[in-house]
């Protein structure tokens, strides 16, 4: 059993000394690879969580008026930040985020559909919000 099976913070620990010393030779490559794919994975599945709770509020926003309150908005308030920080910090992912916004939807339905007890036929099939709309700190739909 390798250093990366048995004790994951070990490994990252002795790549990081391998790659500062410039000791290439002794990387584990195979699992440098994985893991740095690993981590952009992780950069999108974080932008699509965080659409698909974005959404979620949207969608209750939209379809239960008489319920709206601070806390929705404050959750939309801050998963808008924190996509607006994920996208600066990760300007390649913008490209993606009309495949993602799709993506999300999917979930985001199903979620609103959970959380407002509404039968999911009560929402559209497809996202009824622009990105641009979704992403933008002053919109709300009415």
């Amino acid at each position: 059993m390798s250093t990366y099976e048995r004790d994951f913070y070990a490994w990252t620990q002795n790549q990081a000394t391998l790659l500062r010393t410039h000791e290439f030779a002794r990387l584990d490559i195979d699992n440098l690879i994985e893991e740095i794919e690993s981590m952009g994975r992780s950069e999108r599945r974080q932008l699509t969580s965080r659409l698909e709770v974005l959404l979620i509020h949207l969608l209750k926003w939209q379809f239960q008026p008489e319920l709206r309150g601070r806390s929705w908005e404050l959750t939309i308030i801050e998963q808008r930040r924190r996509i607006d920080k994920l996208l600066h910090n990760n300007p390649s992912l913008r490209s993606e985020t009309p495949e993602l916004l799709i993506e999300a939807y999917d979930d985001a339905a199903f979620g609103a559909m959970r959380e407002t007890g509404l039968p999911l036929a009560t929402f559209p099939h497809t996202c009824p919000f622009a990105l641009k709309q979704v992403l933008d700190q002053g919109w709300l739909p009415e």
